[in-house]
């Protein structure tokens, strides 16, 4: 599924990667403390990331499928994510 700057997929889009990103953290560590504190948003440059204790947003990509991906690829490199 790709993204559209405004309406439904955008609202889906951030709901997939916010599920993805806490599958990866888990519910412990920084899954519970960041849970409040994480901004994904899209903007003309893609899906973006702004966790807890990082000074700049993550660029993802431009897709929901590109930006799960990168989410994955940093969880297993343990790349802050866990």
């Amino acid at each position: 599924m790709t993204s559209r700057i405004g309406g439904d997929f955008d609202m889906e889009g951030q709901q997939e990667i916010r599920e993805t990103l806490f599958e990866i953290l888990g519910e412990q560590g920084c899954g519970i403390t960041c849970e409040d504190d994480v901004s994904i948003f899209h903007d003309e440059q893609g899906w973006k990331l702004m966790l807890c204790g990082f000074m700049e947003p993550w660029n993802l990509g431009m897709t929901v499928d590109e930006a799960r991906a990168a989410l994955r690829k940093l969880g297993s490199m343990q790349f802050g994510l866990s």
